[in-house]
């Protein structure tokens, strides 16, 4: 449930989440400006407060600063890297906006995002294109499957990487289930494409995230109106019947079934992450166990190690 957000105004609180906000990014090797410090701050300030810590921490060496970047450790290259993905990541983003124009026109599908590394305004060589996909309430699977086979006709023409529809929910059950910082961050930096309504509505079931991140709202204005096309309507028409809810159904059944013989077999995903699903009438996403409990393990060490070695020099 949503709990009102508090304003910080001890400056030691506020070193401490500044450290804590860089500390997270700086898994991924990751500078952040100051306004991004901001934003991804879990206690709500202000941003003249953010810089008043970061000068102070910048001076006695705690906290680097590389150009108009803050960062944990003094590494120049760490920011031409963030510099040059961000140019990768302007080419990305202009083809994940016509690749959604085409998305949104698939049956039962709703709105349509970027997320991943690519939300973030990051890419590189090996960068692919991740959308998260909202669909009409108990037609998940139907929008799925028929998704799925336009991926497969993309690797004909080795383009798999602009198509790569890891999550899904339908409108019914939008809120997050895992709820905890890796999951937030992920939530306020989509960036919605198609399907404004339904991300309206997507952000308001996940206002739990501002427990989290108090001072990032959420953007659903980027994100065009749906259009329903008489193709997608009609084959809606055909479907919103009992035939229809059967199909699901068993589309639901045998994708399971096909993922967890993967999971069994132990077979590892591009990113050498085991592939496992987490499959239901209202949501198909990648297991978080084998991904972001990771993150937010090597989050919490991180945290607590920055923490303890200068908390006795500057609180």
């Amino acid at each position: 449930m949503y709990k009102p957000y508090r304003y910080i105004t001890d400056y030691s609180g506020i070193k401490t989440q500044v450290l804590s906000a860089l500390a997270y990014y700086d898994l991924f090797n990751f500078p952040l400006t100051k306004e991004e410090v901001f934003l991804f701050m879990t206690t709500r300030c202000e941003l003249d407060q953010v810089q008043h810590c970061l000068n102070y921490l910048s001076d006695n060496g705690f906290v680097y600063q590389l150009d108009n970047y803050y960062a944990l450790k003094n590494d120049e290259y760490i920011v031409a890297r963030r510099k040059a993905g961000a140019k990768k990541a302007q080419e990305l983003l202009a083809i994940a906006e016509t690749v959604s124009s085409y998305l949104i026109k698939f049956p039962y599908v709703r709105g349509v995002a970027v997320s991943g590394s690519l939300s973030k305004k990051y890419a590189d060589d090996k960068s692919d294109i991740d959308f998260f996909i909202i669909t009409a309430t108990n037609r998940l699977w139907i929008a799925r499957s028929l998704l799925h086979l336009l991926k497969k006709f993309s690797f004909i023409f080795n383009k798999q990487d602009y198509f790569c529809m890891n999550y899904f929910v339908d409108e019914v059950h939008a809120e997050i289930v895992e709820q905890n910082l890796f999951t937030a961050t992920e939530t306020v930096t989509m960036i919605p494409l198609q399907g404004d309504l339904a991300f309206d509505k997507f952000y308001r079931a996940n206002i739990w995230t501002r427990d989290y991140l108090p001072n990032h709202l959420m953007r659903v204005s980027c994100a065009e109106p749906l259009k329903q096309g008489w193709i997608k309507s009609f084959t809606e028409a055909l479907f919103n019947n009992t035939i229809g809810e059967m199909l699901d159904n068993w589309l639901m059944k045998i994708t399971a079934l096909s993922w967890n013989k993967k999971t069994k077999a132990g077979r590892l995903n591009q990113r050498g992450v085991l592939m496992s699903m987490m499959a239901t009438k209202g949501y198909a996403k990648p297991n978080p166990v084998n991904f972001q409990n990771r993150i937010m393990t090597f989050y919490n060490e991180k945290v607590n190690r920055v923490i303890k070695n200068i908390e006795q020099d500057i609180f």
